[in-house]
């Protein structure tokens, strides 16, 4: 059993385990291999205290999901949508990112998360929201597609160090 709750800049360190975690296990075969082992929490933990204290925003969110041991084993973070490759529908905010630890992948914490970003968002009054997943990403593009989610057309560019792989926009109402 899992509980969500919001996150604060105190959880940045277990953000980014789970964010480095999903990265590994996600994206292993996407991306080049040096760019998955060259993943550093305490990068990635930086990342997320700037988040939180220097661009937080007005309809940002950020939810965790804890397991029985108050492990953080999830987290989603969503907010107004920022498109820099087609603008996106009126009233739509964005799903940042979503990552659950490997451990827990099938398990509907991913589908708990994500549910909690939709009403988020609605709370703060988008209409729809946008998503970005790799166009190779067959598991990711299922699992949206399963909730609600389609492919609007938009493909736009992941850059890192190295390379680059496509992306897609995802959209969704309500």
């Amino acid at each position: 059993m899992t509980t969500l709750r919001p996150a604060t800049v105190a959880d940045a360190r277990a953000i980014a385990e789970v964010h480095v975690d999903g990265w590994r296990w996600g994206y292993r075969g996407l991306l080049p291999d040096e760019v998955i082992d060259g993943l550093d929490v305490d990068a990635r933990e930086a990342q997320w205290v700037s988040g939180f204290t220097d661009r937080w925003q007005a309809g940002d969110a950020c939810f965790l999901a804890e397991d029985d041991a108050g492990r953080i084993v999830g987290f989603v973070a969503c907010g107004p949508a920022a498109d820099e490759f087609a603008p996106p529908p009126a009233g739509a905010g964005e799903i940042y990112a979503i990552y659950v630890r490997e451990d827990v992948r099938g398990t509907g914490v991913g589908r708990d998360l994500l549910g909690a970003a939709h009403r988020a968002l609605a709370a703060n009054g988008f209409t729809h929201a946008v998503l970005w997943v790799f166009e190779a990403n067959g598991g990711a593009r299922r699992f949206y597609e399963t909730a609600g989610w389609r492919a609007d057309g938009v493909v736009g560019v992941h850059r890192f160090e190295g390379g680059e792989r496509p992306v897609l926009r995802y959209v969704r109402e309500g």
